[in-house]
């Protein structure tokens, strides 16, 4: 990877490169039939199919970076009220009564006035534009980013887990933002292989590295999300999952527990009243051990393992379309694994194959099986049922890529049948996947190309330019210690980096890239002439002329064999100026290499004629691919606009929330009242009291059994002894206090806000310490839904 790491390559360093290939005339030959691909010149079928597929990628690119953007806003805004919005707890809801003190209701104004910024559209007239000066030096260190992958590794692992998501919107969708580019996409895969290199070296154990969640974790999780993987999920899961949420009523959970509570509540339906062999609230083992229970589990058991089976298939079945950058990270992960270095020593074959199925499953499929409308695999959120199903296939399939001794969930392991019964095909496909080519001669070439471009950009905002700016300089010192260092150099000349601007500031820019070293390859001749001798060059220069000459002439790849003679004097005496200097060139030239004895007119200029309409079956066989690729991404870009759609209309649920709760604190004119404030007669109440809500009492028994208390400190003695009163002070605000029979002051009390408790639940920690007791959140928010709404 020497050649990424050179800040100072030439053009002809990079021409003398070649010269250490093992073919040389071989590779450039590849590059002479890259440029044919990529020829501007020609207006064939192929030409017209291929601009049509650059529009659609282009337009791929820029919409999965709107969605990416978007999703951020979506997820910011529900930690702020759609959290509200859909445990309706709003403050409406919960009470309506007379604020506290003001601080209260100018906290409540604040964080209004956040949210509202986050919904500002951008004013392409508003703020200041960089001069040009500044625009030339941010062109160089862009450049300098994007073709020196290493920068930016170096600076993934050094910014904190705040700071990366927005990182890798500027890495993964904007200076590696077009998808299908393969130049960009090897130096996105080249920065990956540095990241996950120096991530191996540091580790100290295998079980955690790619699964705890670290900007690197990040970053791999960010990459699936790009067009060719939401491509192929769309492709091999959608069907599938599609089928299976069809069944709304299927109930095929197997927790003996909740199994349990299902059964008794039918009963008690159906009978309106239990029988007293069938408790409520009975540990798991108990519920395990009920034969009824056995009886409902053991037929849903064998549907399960059917179901999580059939898209164990399909996945393998589609490893050929398995895009080519997760497989090749794949194969990082296997070679990484196979090394001793660092802190670890070589990794078993199960090891390996546990850390690419971490990977694989983790982080790309699972995600898709579980929550598969936020993948765009099905309209709208499946049903109680099927989402639970869905939940449990993703837990077998995750079982069996990590292949564990046992199952964190007890109930799981009457699934290992399935885990058992297919270790051997998981492990195959694991090792499979891994069996992709590299592309390092491939970027090479890509390189040539790009410093042949005169028209390499990026679109990009201000806060992104100013953000990677800021996070470079923070890290100067490690990234560039050296003065002398392009990079050192570059942010020196910038300077400090500017300040974030407001949303509706933050325009996007059209960013030339250029080198401030490297010099712009005027033509492959040039660029190649010390690698290869000036008879070759001259060859396979005549040879791709001819090539341009049969696709620009109408109908000259209607005949064959190619009279290539005819052709070159047909183009030379045509009405079109290009056409007429190709033709007299390229005679020039055939003439030249006639004289060179490297062709022969007598046998039709055999040799040249077999090499032209090689390349030409090659393009034609391309166009073939560029069509069918054509039709598989326009159904792929139709879905990231529906899905486009759907973010916008989530915003504007938000902004007309937003506009409702400004109608309720303003219901007079000029009124600055917050929300909840209740006004009367056009003035506002007086807020000299607030209306305590509470408290209601619950015995230690009474949440117990509800599962409400999780675990429990207080001994079993002094337990009928135990309360618990809950308060709401204000909207939003509760405290919760225990107390001990005799005793007037509480032993403990916890100040808690709606919040957080929501909060805690979106991130999944389940559990609230109140030092003598461990709660359950999601009860306790029903719990306080139950008491307080509507009060």
């Amino acid at each position: 990877m020497s050649y990424i790491d050179q800040s100072s390559s030439s053009v002809s360093t990079m021409g003398r490169r070649l010269t250490n290939r093992n073919n040389n005339r071989y590779s450039v030959t590849a590059l002479f039939s890259m440029a044919a691909e990529q020829d501007v010149e020609v207006e064939d079928d192929l030409a017209r199919a291929q601009k049509r597929l650059r529009d659609l990628k282009g337009k791929i690119s820029v919409q999965s970076k709107k969605n990416f953007v978007l999703e951020r806003d979506v997820r910011y805004l529900d930690s702020r009220i759609a959290l509200l919005i859909q445990n309706r707890m709003a403050a409406d809801e919960v009470r309506v009564h007379t604020l506290g003190p003001s601080s209260t209701v100018s906290h409540t104004q604040s964080q209004q006035r956040e949210v509202e910024r986050t919904l500002e559209d951008v004013d392409p007239t508003e703020g200041h534009y960089p001069d040009d000066r500044k625009l030339q030096q941010y062109s160089n260190l862009f450049f300098l980013l994007q073709s020196e992958p290493r920068h930016i590794a170096n600076l993934c692992r050094l910014v904190s887990l705040s700071e990366i998501d927005t990182l890798l919107q500027t890495v993964m969708f904007t200076l590696y933002g077009n998808q299908y580019e393969s130049r960009e996409e090897h130096l996105l895969l080249t920065m990956f292989q540095s990241v996950l290199s120096a991530q191996f070296e540091t580790a100290t154990e295998f079980g955690s590295l790619l699964r705890a969640n670290t900007p690197v974790s990040r970053m791999m999780t960010t990459y699936t999300r790009r067009g060719p993987g939401q491509s192929y999920l769309k492709g091999v899961l959608a069907e599938r999952i599609n089928s299976l949420i069809e069944h709304k009523d299927l109930n095929l959970e197997i927790n003996p527990v909740k199994v349990y509570e299902q059964m008794i509540n039918q009963i008690e339906e159906e009978t309106g009243t239990l029988p007293p062999n069938l408790p409520r609230g009975v540990p798991p083992e108990v519920a395990a051990e009920n034969a009824d229970v056995q009886a409902i589990i053991a037929p849903r058991l064998t549907m399960l393992m059917e179901i999580a089976n059939s898209f164990l298939v399909t996945i393998i079945e589609s490893m050929e379309s398995v895009p080519y950058g997760i497989r090749w990270i794949c194969k990082q992960i296997r070679s990484l694994t196979r090394l001793d270095s660092g802190n670890i020593q070589k990794a078993t074959d199960y090891a390996i194959c546990s850390l690419i199925g971490g990977f694989f499953f983790l982080r790309f499929i699972n995600p898709a099986i579980v929550t598969p409308q936020a993948y765009m695999l099905v309209d709208g959120v499946p049903a109680k049922h099927p989402r639970r199903t869905l939940t449990l296939i993703a837990k077998m399939l995750q079982n069996l890529a990590n292949k564990p001794l046992y199952a964190k969930e007890a109930y799981m392991i009457t699934l290992n049948p399935f885990v058992e019964n297919n270790k051997a095909r998981i492990n195959q496909f694991l090792n499979n996947l891994c069996e992709v080519g590299d592309f390092y001669d491939t970027l090479e070439m890509d390189q040539y190309m790009a410093l042949s471009k005169k028209d390499l950009t990026i679109h990009i905002t201000m806060n992104e330019l100013y953000n990677t700016h800021a996070l470079i300089l923070q890290h100067i010192e490690t990234l560039s210690p050296n003065d002398k260092q392009h990079l050192r150099i570059l942010t020196d000349e910038l300077g400090p980096a500017p300040s974030q601007v407001p949303r509706k500031e933050n325009r996007t820019i059209e960013l030339s890239l250029y080198s401030r070293w490297e010099t712009p390859v005027q033509d492959l001749h040039t660029a190649l002439m010390d690698s290869i001798s000036q008879s070759d060059m001259l060859y396979m220069e005549t040879k791709s002329i001819l090539v341009q000459l049969i696709r620009s002439l109408p109908h000259a790849t209607d005949k064959r064999p190619y009279n290539l003679a005819a052709l070159a004097e047909r183009a030379a005496t045509t009405k079109d100026a290009t056409l007429v200097r190709k033709g007299i060139k390229v005679k020039e030239m055939m003439r030249e290499l006639e004289e060179l004895k490297i062709i022969d007119q007598a046998d039709g200029y055999n040799l040249m004629q077999e090499e032209v309409s090689a390349e030409l079956v090659h393009l034609g066989n391309l166009r073939d691919k560029v069509l069918l690729e054509t039709k598989s991404l326009e159904a792929v870009y139709k879905t990231i606009c529906d899905h486009n759609s759907y973010l916008r209309s989530q915003l504007e649920q938000y902004k007309a929330y937003l506009q409702n709760v400004r109608l309720t604190a303003s219901k007079d004119k000029g009124s600055t009242t917050g929300v909840g404030v209740v006004s009367v007669g056009g003035r506002e109440r007086k807020p000299s009291r607030s209306a305590v809500l509470g408290p209601y009492r619950f015995t230690h028994a009474q949440l117990e059994k509800e599962g409400i208390i999780v675990e429990s400190n207080v001994p079993d003695n002094r337990r009928p002894n135990i309360y618990f009163n809950i308060t709401s002070p204000s909207p939003g605000t509760f405290i919760i206090s225990l107390h001990y029979k005799g005793r007037e002051k509480a032993i403990l009390e916890m100040d808690l806000k709606i919040d957080d408790l929501l909060e805690k639940q979106k991130d999944n920690k389940h559990l609230l310490d109140l030092e003598y007791v461990q709660l359950n959140v999601p009860k306790v928010l029903a719990l306080l839904k139950k008491v307080f709404a509507k009060r």
